[in-house]
């Protein structure tokens, strides 16, 4: 069974960073692509950014592109979602996710319908 624990969330003034880590359990990530997901209180769940192995490919959603980064540890079996020059907005519960296949990560963001979740790290950006 594949679980998947994030961590690395916090309180964060606007300008910092923060890395969140995603350890996954019960199988090799390297079979995987990979997803973070950011739900706001009362908003949807959506894509922040994916990686998908099979092509290759990697999506950023168009708020925190260029100032994010997506990455893999495979001996650690770990994802990582790296956020720079943080913003109010960007504050939510952030959940990582995996999925056997996908057409491509923009599509794996976009779906929203990963095969496994994490249970969520909260980011709070404020002063």
């Amino acid at each position: 069974q594949v679980q998947l624990v994030e961590s690395g969330g916090g309180s964060v003034p606007p300008g910092g960073s923060l890395r969140l880590s995603c350890v996954v359990s019960g199988d090799n990530l390297e079979y995987y692509a990979i997803g973070w997901f950011r739900q706001a209180p009362g908003g949807a769940r959506e894509g922040v950014s994916c990686h998908s192995r099979g092509d290759g490919s990697i999506y950023y959603t168009s708020s925190v592109e260029g100032r994010s980064t997506i990455s893999r540890d495979s001996a650690k079996n770990t994802a990582y979602l790296l956020i720079d020059v943080l913003r109010p907005a960007d504050s939510g519960i952030y959940y990582c996710a995996a999925s056997k296949w996908v057409p491509n990560a923009q599509r794996m963001c976009e779906d929203v319908s990963p095969d496994h979740w994490g249970k969520g790290t909260q980011v709070t950006v404020s002063w």
